[in-house]
């Protein structure tokens, strides 16, 4: 895991564009989870556009401190196809 915010954020800067799923801490022992797509890396948030037919929300933004905190955790999708078909 990176240990610094600049890390992290180098590490999305390189995987926009890609498909994740993310778990976000909802408070009172809830979690969220979401898929999406990484679509934009600032100073200090980045912005996922979650799929559409899942959501009521088309995006939502959180803090790289998210990350390091182990609020937010993101999981890239290397190849959606082969997570449709089960495939290894």
């Amino acid at each position: 895991m990176a240990k610094t915010l600049v890390e992290i954020k180098q590490g999305l800067d390189g995987q926009i564009g890609k498909r994740l799923k993310l778990k976000a801490n909802g408070g009172r022992r809830k979690t969220i989870e979401r898929s999406g797509v990484l679509a934009e890396t600032y100073p200090s948030v980045f912005i996922v556009e979650l799929d559409q037919a899942e959501n009521a929300f088309e995006r939502v933004s959180y803090s790289y401190a998210d990350v390091l905190t182990e609020t937010v955790e993101l999981d890239f999708i290397e190849d959606m196809s082969k997570m449709i078909l089960g495939e290894q």
